[in-house]
């Protein structure tokens, strides 16, 4: 049966009756009660709600096991090699000489002429002689400049700086400038210590074992 507008139905909801409209006005129609409204989504900019976040598993490749100490010593490291020793035989008188020809071998063999120093126990060398007319400061300039051979004689031989091969001419001079000399050179010498002298003076200053 249709309703009458003046005799509008009055619908009770689950909160009580609602007022009856004032007369001359239509009620309006109810609406459905609204379920509970589902979380909001988070703002962009805005934490969600805090929910408890569980433990993370470690996988064994996070866990790092502890390396043990090793109580064993380090390894020494290890000395540098003992220069080789040439004996060339030659006399006082030819010991310079057989200097030069070891000079020009170990140049024609490749080494650079920066390696090589040059000491003599006796008379000085002729290029030594000559550059040391030019003052010692020059001179000690050319052996700092590591750019060609250098010569020095013995008296000198202590402040010259060490080289990869060292040639000694035993062109004179007394047995203990020998003696003093060779020890020197031998600890100059990186690679090679060549002594052009006679071979039983060598052996009767410093012993066979040189």
């Amino acid at each position: 049966m249709p309703l009458i507008p003046e005799e509008p139905q009055i619908i009770e909801s689950a909160q009580g009756p609602r007022p009856t409209p004032a007369s001359g006005r239509t009620a309006p129609t109810p609406r459905p009660v609204p379920g509970p409204r589902p979380a909001a989504p988070p703002r962009p900019g805005r934490p969600g709600p805090l929910r408890p976040t569980p433990p993370a598993q470690r996988t064994p490749r996070d866990v790092v096991a502890a390396k043990p100490e090793s109580s064993a010593p380090a390894a020494p490291a290890a000395a540098p090699a003992a220069p080789q020793i040439q004996l060339i035989p030659a006399s006082p008188e030819g010991a310079l000489d057989a200097a030069e020809e070891a000079v020009d071998l170990l140049l024609d063999s490749g080494r650079a002429p920066g390696e090589v120093l040059v000491i003599t126990t006796g008379e000085q060398h002729p290029w030594a002689a000559h550059e040391l007319s030019f003052g010692e400061p020059s001179y000690w300039a050319q052996h700092d400049a590591k750019d060609d051979v250098f010569y020095a004689d013995a008296s000198a031989a202590g402040r010259a700086g060490a080289r990869q091969v060292v040639v000694v001419a035993l062109n004179g001079g007394s047995d203990e400038v020998a003696a003093a000399t060779l020890p020197l050179a031998l600890g100059r010498a990186g690679a090679l210590l060549i002594v052009c002298g006679d071979p039983q003076r060598i052996n009767s200053v410093l012993g066979a074992g040189v």
